[in-house]
């Protein structure tokens, strides 16, 4: 097979906000096949320590496993013969090394699906850098802020004071619980063999969980990743539009230093961290509904549903990443008019500084 250059976020004209941070790069093509290539290559590692191929068999798979020598456009061409990646990747392989027992005992599921949880894995790190970046970042502004009167507002109404340090805590606490939910999820690999009866005396050694049982119809991994990836959204999101409301010219409460203008009004500061934040945010509840939806599968092995997760499940790693990273730029550069938030507020505001105390002892 050729190599030539794939194709990459520089070729998005949207990925600039769309795609931001690491998350986007653990979730490209080339990230697929690497981690379609890591699980063949553990599984002859695994065979050949169980003594089921040769070593030798085993160092030559694991070498053909370089995805430096393929082209994730051409292995994506290929998915089209049998309808997904590992099968263009496993002929790739038997070409390099037609010798070797390649893919031996596997299915292309086992495959996928190791490697959409390996890609997670790794999307999960900088993904979870950022959401712990962010709520740091609003830690340090409900610790600074604590006694900082602000009007609180009730159905985009007035109502009565509390202090920015609680809004805040608020922020904090969401994303704080949001990251803890994101890195208890269950990733395991996969290898339950053609119609999931497969029982290896082996573990694949690729830092995944051992599942019980093989998983092939049963979505909840994906599932339970899906809803804590939504969850992260949706606390990103309610924050990021906190921040926008907050910046309205009529409010002026707080700006981010490094806001942007426009085309046609260059005066204008606008959120641009904050709103691009809530652009990413928005996109996942639809993404978590599709994967949900597809955990309802038909006996062993699904006709459609399984297949309708990969695109939806990459989608959603980048859009949250992206949320998250935004909104830790937003919150990090904020800068808070106190003057204005007093203005606005009189009362007496000493509960609300307790409760940010009481967030801040406990995080």
């Amino acid at each position: 097979m050729s190599v030539r250059p794939s194709s990459s976020r520089s070729e998005d004209v949207f990925a600039g906000v769309l795609a931001r941070g690491g998350a986007a790069e653990q979730v490209s093509g080339r990230a697929w096949l690497r981690a379609l290539l890591d699980f063949e290559a553990a599984l002859a590692r695994a065979q050949a320590g169980a003594g089921l191929i040769s070593a030798e068999d085993a160092l030559a798979i694991e070498a053909a496993c370089d995805p430096d020598l393929y082209d994730p456009a051409e292995i994506g061409a290929g998915a089209a013969t049998i309808g997904n990646p590992a099968g263009a990747v496993v002929q790739v392989l038997k070409a390099a090394v037609p010798d070797a027992p390649v893919h031996q005992d596997a299915t292309s599921q086992d495959a996928v699906d190791t490697a959409a949880m390996l890609v997670a894995k790794r999307a999960l790190v900088p993904l979870l850098h950022d959401l712990r970046g962010a709520a740091d970042a609003a830690a340090a502004l409900a610790e600074a802020h604590r006694d900082t009167p602000i009007i609180g507002r009730t159905l985009l109404q007035q109502a009565r004071p509390t202090t920015f340090g609680l809004k805040a805590a608020g922020w904090m606490v969401a994303l704080d619980e949001a990251a803890d939910q994101l890195h208890s999820v269950r990733l395991a690999y996969q290898l339950g063999g053609p119609a999931g009866t497969l029982d290896p005396p082996y573990t694949l050694d690729l830092g995944l969980d051992r599942p019980l049982l093989p998983w092939h119809t049963l979505r909840g991994r994906v599932g339970e990743l899906a809803g804590a990836l939504g969850v992260a959204a949706g606390a990103v999101g309610k924050a990021a539009l906190d921040v926008v409301l907050l910046s309205q010219s009529e409010v002026a409460e707080v700006r981010e230093a490094a806001g942007g203008g426009s085309t046609s009004m260059p005066h204008k500061h606008n959120p641009v961290a904050a709103v691009s934040a809530l652009g990413c945010a928005k996109q996942a509840p639809g993404l978590v509904a599709t994967l949900l939806a597809a955990m309802v599968q038909e006996h062993e092995r699904a006709a459609g549903a399984w297949h309708s997760e990969w695109r939806p499940l990459t989608e959603l790693l980048t859009v949250t990443g992206s949320a998250a990273s935004w909104l830790r730029t937003s919150l990090e550069t904020l800068e808070v008019d106190a003057d204005a938030m007093s203005a606005r507020a009189e009362g007496d505001t000493g509960a609300a500084a307790t409760l940010v105390q009481r967030a801040l002892e406990h995080r």
